[in-house]
């Protein structure tokens, strides 16, 4: 860890005064990007998809329930696959506790995967989570969102996603894609967000920003190589830097 410089109080009352000016710049910023994707144009939903729930098949439509708004995070699980992504159930352990105030602002939040139903209610169950997660598996959901990659595109390393065609370590991608349904029940797709566009979900992250090490992340093979599954955390250590 770098050595900070030591000063007085006045000094260090200076720095944090410059610090809060270019914070609230920042906000500023963000309220205006805010706006900005309050006014982005939407596009119908034409194609019916239909997933597995824990109560049968539902469609998009119905998964809004009695909710005009639509969150849907793309986790990454695919068929066959051990368990969840360990980043992905980062971001997820900060979902349950939001659901009550979401659902109180006309907002229904699901997460869907590719992976069939019963391995995703195995491991939902191992992470002790509550929100309604269902299956795509068998639909053209994840590929139409750009966050699962076909064969054709992983043979050529050349995949579309964030709004870019570039390479992807995974046959699967992590996003979130917000819809927005009539009284009539047509379908609108008004959103999507990718990769550090997810990141003010994780409030852990948000933390770690203000911590004295910051997320501490500049040394490792990839940023969020530090993370585990919250069940493999071994008796609350640090994980050591270099693990993979």
């Amino acid at each position: 860890m770098e050595q900070h410089k030591i000063v007085t109080h006045d000094e260090w009352l200076a720095a944090r005064r410059e610090l809060l000016r270019k914070e609230k710049e920042l906000t500023r910023q963000h309220d205006q990007v805010a706006k900005q994707r309050l006014d982005m144009p939407w596009e119908k939903v034409e194609k019916k998809y239909v997933f597995d729930g824990p109560d049968g098949e539902e469609t998009l439509a119905g998964l809004f329930g009695k909710r005009s708004q639509l969150v849907v995070y793309h986790f990454m699980f695919g068929p066959g696959w051990k368990e969840g992504c360990p980043s992905c159930s980062l971001l997820s352990d900060h979902l349950d506790g939001a659901l009550v105030h979401l659902e109180a602002r006309d907002i229904s939040l699901v997460v869907i995967s590719r992976a069939p139903l019963a391995e995703i209610e195995a491991f939902k169950k191992r992470m002790g989570w509550k929100f309604k997660w269902v299956s795509s598996n068998g639909t053209d959901f994840n590929f139409d969102y750009h966050v699962s990659f076909t064969d054709d595109e992983i043979a050529k390393g050349a995949m579309e996603y964030n709004f870019k065609t570039q390479k992807f370590p995974s046959s699967e991608g992590p996003g979130a894609s917000v819809f927005f349904k009539h009284a009539k029940g047509e379908v609108y797709h008004t959103y999507s967000s990718y990769a550090r566009g997810l990141e003010n979900v994780i409030g852990a992250y948000q933390l770690l920003d203000i911590a004295p090490k910051g997320r501490d992340e500049a040394d490792l093979e990839f940023t969020m190589s530090w993370v585990r599954h919250h069940d493999r955390y071994v008796d609350q250590s640090v994980v050591q830097l270099t693990a993979r």
